[in-house]
C-alpha cells in the first residue's frame, strides 16, 4: 500500500491528537485545593438576651385608699425603708389614738393596784386580823363567865359567831390582799389587759404604717403609673423598684446547644446601645427544664460588677465561650468528607492523587472545623467544588483562601 503526501498528513494528525490526549488525562483532573491552617480557635454559643436586676419589687398598697403624695420619680435611686408613697390614713390615725388610750388605761390599772387597793387590802386584813384576834379573847371570856354563872348561853353563843365571823373575816381580807399582790390574779389580769392593749396598739401603728409606701430595700424607681388623687387598690402597682448589686443576663438557647453550654463558662456581651463597649459575664444558671413550646433552655449570667452603663431591659447579645484552643489544626468544614457509613475523611493532593485520610474532628465552628488527628499544618485537601473519585489523577487548578486563623463565633443561634 503507497502513502500518499495527505495520508500522511492526516496520520500526523492523528498521532498528535493522541498524544495531546494522553498528556492531557495523565496531568489528572482539574481541581480547587485548601491548605490545613493552624491558629487559635474559639467555639462559642451566640444568642440574645435582656438585662435583668437581681431583685424587682413592685410597690403597691394593701388596702383601698387615696394617695396623698408620691415622694419620688423614675430613675429616683431609694434607700431601704425611705418613704415612697402616702396614702389617706385618717380613720387609721384614730384607731392608732384609741388603742393609746387603752394602753394607758392599762398602766394606769396596774398602777393603781399597786398605790391603791394593795394598800387597802393589806390594811383591811390587818383589821381582819385584829377584830379575829379581839373576838377570839371574847369567847374564852364568854365561856369562863359562863362556867362560873355570871353569863347566860345566849352571851356564850354571841360571842362564838362573832369569832366565827371575824375568823371568816379574816380569810376574805387575805384572798383580797393575795389578789391584789404582785402575784396574784388581779395584778395577772392587769397584766393580761396591758399586753393585750400593747399588742391592739402595734396592729393599730402597723395599720397606719401601711398608709406609708416603703421602700423594701435600696434600689431604682424604674416605673410610675399612678398619681396624687388616684385611688390605690390592693395589689395594684403604684411604682416599680429595681435592686440589688448583681447584674444579670437573662438569656435562651436552642436545646441543640445544651451539650456545649457549662456552668462557670466565660461569656462576652455586648448591649446594642452601647456596641463599642463590650463587657464579660458568667455563667452561672443553666435551668433544669427545656421549654417544650419554644424547643430552648433559659441561661443566667452575672455581670462583671466594674460594668455600670446597663439598664434594666436592655437588649444584649451574648456569646458564651464554650471552648477554647490556642494551636488548633483547623480545616473549612465543607472539605471534611463523611461516608455512607459515617466515617469522616479528607481527600488530600498526595503527588498528583486523590488520596483518602480518615480524620477526627474536634470543635466547630461558623464554617471551620478542627481536625485533630488526621492531617498536619500545610497538607492541601481536595475541596469538594469539584466531584473527584478516591485515587482519581488531579492537578490544582485554584486555591481558596484559609480563613484558620480566625475565631470561629458561634455554635448556634438562638431566641
Amino acid at each position: 500500500m503507497r502513502f500518499t503526501r495527505t495520508s500522511w498528513v492526516w496520520l500526523l494528525i492523528v498521532l498528535v491528537a493522541a498524544a495531546g490526549m494522553f498528556f492531557y488525562f495523565r496531568r489528572g483532573q482539574a481541581v480547587e485545593v485548601v491548605e490545613v491552617t493552624q491558629g487559635p480557635m474559639v467555639q462559642s454559643v451566640v444568642t440574645t438576651g435582656r438585662i435583668a436586676s437581681v431583685a424587682r419589687t413592685d410597690v403597691a398598697s394593701q388596702s383601698t385608699a387615696r394617695i396623698e403624695a408620691i415622694l419620688v420619680r423614675e430613675g429616683d435611686v431609694v434607700t431601704a425603708h425611705q418613704v415612697l408613697v402616702r396614702l389617706r390614713d385618717d380613720e387609721a390615725e384614730a384607731n392608732l389614738a384609741q388603742a393609746d388610750a387603752a394602753v394607758v388605761e392599762a398602766r394606769a390599772r396596774i398602777l393603781q393596784l399597786a398605790t391603791v387597793q394593795l394598800p387597802v387590802s393589806t390594811q383591811l386584813l390587818e383589821q381582819a386580823r385584829a377584830a379575829d384576834a379581839q373576838a377570839a379573847r371574847e369567847l374564852v371570856r364568854a365561856r369562863d363567865l359562863l362556867a362560873q354563872g355570871f353569863v347566860s348561853q345566849s352571851r356564850m353563843d354571841d360571842a362564838q359567831r362573832a369569832a366565827l365571823a371575824s375568823a371568816a373575816a379574816v380569810v376574805a381580807a387575805t384572798a383580797q390582799a393575795d389578789g391584789n399582790g404582785a402575784r396574784g390574779v388581779e395584778a395577772a389580769l392587769a397584766q393580761s389587759r396591758l399586753v393585750q392593749a400593747m399588742a391592739a396598739r402595734a396592729a393599730a401603728a402597723n395599720r397606719l404604717d401601711q398608709f406609708n409606701l416603703r421602700a423594701p430595700s435600696a434600689g431604682t424607681v424604674i416605673s410610675r403609673v399612678a398619681d396624687p388623687g388616684d385611688t390605690a387598690q390592693p395589689g395594684r402597682a403604684i411604682l416599680t423598684l429595681v435592686s440589688g448589686d448583681e447584674t444579670r443576663i437573662q438569656a435562651s438557647v436552642d436545646e441543640k446547644n445544651l451539650n456545649y453550654i457549662k456552668l462557670g463558662q466565660a461569656a462576652r456581651a455586648t448591649a446594642d446601645a452601647f456596641a463599642d463597649r463590650p463587657f464579660s459575664a458568667t455563667l452561672t444558671y443553666i435551668a433544669p427544664a427545656v421549654d417544650a413550646q419554644r424547643g430552648t433552655i433559659d441561661l443566667k449570667l452575672r455581670v462583671d460588677k466594674t460594668v455600670d452603663f446597663l439598664r434594666t431591659d436592655m437588649t444584649v447579645s451574648v456569646e458564651i465561650i464554650t471552648a477554647q484552643e490556642p494551636h488548633a489544626v483547623m480545616l473549612p468544614s465543607d472539605a471534611v468528607r463523611h461516608d455512607a457509613a459515617g466515617a469522616t475523611y479528607a481527600l488530600i493532593n498526595r503527588d498528583g492523587l486523590a488520596t483518602r485520610v480518615n480524620v477526627t474532628t474536634g470543635l466547630r465552628g461558623t464554617g471551620t472545623t478542627q481536625i485533630v488527628t488526621g492531617l498536619a499544618p500545610g497538607d492541601r485537601v481536595i475541596a469538594p467544588t469539584t466531584v473527584v473519585e478516591e485515587g482519581a489523577r488531579v492537578r490544582e487548578q485554584t486555591q481558596r483562601t484559609a480563613q484558620g486563623n480566625m475565631a470561629a463565633p458561634a455554635m448556634g443561634l438562638a431566641q
